[in-house]
């Protein structure tokens, strides 16, 4: 598959999880795919595993480190508000881009006890919305996906915790984790970059502000 081949797209988060996913499957499509993270090794290991072409180890919590990497890697970005802004500029004078943010079905609902989380991927929401408005005319796409609860090491970790505190089971925090979901299961992070990978397609040209939500039916 070659629908990217010419394009080059920078993936924050990019060493692990729905980050690597998604770097992988933009690689399968033909873009040459730089991954920015802050673990060099596993970001190194993306490399010569062939998922990506390239990487930058950054924060992206750090403007002025994403600043650099940016300056270094610039077309495609998947991820951060500080890439947006850094990356926004430049797409529009070229009359192209895809922007697109994984965002949460927590920037979609509601959930107990995160609301500091629930807050900022709505957050992030509210801004791909707005942003797809300005420049729905300038060739450039904004959107977001929302995945569920994913297969994640950060979901996995989080259930450890969980069965550290409790006394349970791990497996029963995760099943708590989507006992919403009518699918009955984490989502996979090659579903999400399956999402990721259609948003950056030709296909997906006339497709902005959209929150494309991949949780089984919770939504």
């Amino acid at each position: 598959m070659t629908a990217l081949a010419g394009r080059h797209a920078l993936v924050t988060g990019g060493s692990r999880g729905i980050g690597r996913a998604i770097a992988q499957a933009l690689t399968a499509a033909g873009a040459r795919v730089t991954v920015l993270g802050r673990d060099q090794a596993a970001l190194a290991q993306a490399v010569s595993q062939g998922d990506a072409a390239g990487f930058v180890a950054a924060d992206v919590t750090d403007a002025a480190a994403v600043a650099d990497a940016i300056a270094r890697s610039e077309l495609n970005v998947m991820g951060s508000v500080h890439a947006i802004r850094r990356v926004l500029d430049g797409m529009v004078a070229r009359r192209f881009g895809r922007i697109v943010a994984v965002a949460s079905t927590a920037g979609l609902k509601g959930y107990a006890y995160v609301s500091a989380y629930c807050a900022a991927k709505h957050a992030l929401v509210g801004l791909i919305r707005s942003l797809a408005l300005e420049t729905a005319a300038t060739g450039v796409t904004v959107n977001a996906v929302c995945p569920g609860y994913t297969d994640t090491d950060m979901v996995r970790e989080s259930a450890a915790r969980i069965a550290a505190k409790t006394g349970r089971p791990a497996e029963e925090a995760v099943a708590a984790m989507v006992r919403n979901n009518p699918l009955g299961r984490l989502i996979t992070p090659d579903e999400v970059a399956a999402a990721v990978l259609f948003l950056c397609s030709p296909a997906a040209a006339a497709v902005t502000g959209t929150t494309l939500t991949i949780a089984g039916g919770e939504i």
